[in-house]
């Protein structure tokens, strides 16, 4: 049983940092706070983000309609969220440091094709799925030069304050936020916050660091237009009750 337990702690603490709290019960070393902090948010973020989308789909799938979502602005984010896990698997950056980036991109990913399917055309929902899957097993197969992948996470930074203005614009045009799902918003939002933190700690890697700083001002934008809008969409909804109503 001990084991079990040990092995447990082990999958936040390092080894260093398991001695220091149970062997020499030093439980005030700052390094191993900070590392122990910082891996247990990302085990968080991680068992957070298998959900976080969801929201989203179950209100496309519900209403039968993905109004208000952009499909381009709906992709770039897609790439953004496959550079990141594609470039911190092949550099080796421990999974609790990028391992949501796999559940985003696969939400993400059926959120595109539930955009294209509602647009009109099931075909190409499952040729874009197709695709991508394809174009996700050549980059995690090891035989993309790491330069290319270098690239793509750099061009990730620009690519996600385009995705985001696209849908803040697409929100400001509509004076709604249509099909947004508050609460997949929100968790993003304080994922990403969250994440800044971890990569500080676990990666270390500049690139990744200004990565989530961009993307917690591109979220924190769409927050602001939720509170924003919700009157708007409120108000909206009612409009749309007493209309049936009198029909």
């Amino acid at each position: 049983m001990a084991e079990f337990f040990k092995g447990l702690l082990l999958s936040v603490l390092s080894e260093k940092c398991y001695d220091e709290y149970f062997v020499n019960y030093n439980f005030l070393d700052v390094p191993c706070f900070k590392t122990t902090l910082s891996r247990g948010l990302g085990i968080g973020i991680i068992a957070g983000s298998i959900l976080v989308k969801v929201p989203q789909i179950l209100k496309i799938v519900g209403s039968k309609s993905a109004e208000g979502i952009n499909i381009y602005g709906v992709c770039l984010e897609l790439f953004a969220i496959t550079a990141n896990f594609a470039y911190s698997y092949v550099m080796n950056f421990p999974f609790s440091a990028w391992g949501e980036a796999i559940f985003l991109a696969i939400q993400t990913a059926i959120i595109a094709a539930l955009v294209l399917h509602y647009g009109g055309s099931a075909a190409k929902a499952l040729a874009f799925l197709t695709v991508y899957v394809g174009l996700v097993a050549t980059l995690v197969s090891g035989q993309t030069p790491t330069d290319i992948l270098w690239s793509m996470q750099a061009a990730t930074v620009p690519i996600i304050v385009i995705a985001k203005s696209i849908q803040v614009i697409t929100n400001y045009k509509n004076g709604s936020t249509g099909q947004l799902s508050a609460v997949t918003c929100l968790m993003l939002f304080g994922g990403s916050i969250a994440r800044i933190f971890t990569s500080i700690q676990e990666t270390g890697d500049l690139l990744i660091i200004v990565t989530y700083c961009v993307s917690t001002i591109a979220n924190g934008a769409l927050v602001l237009q939720l509170f924003w809008y919700w009157n708007v969409d409120k108000s909206n909804k009612n409009k749309n009750k007493k209309k049936k109503k009198r029909i």
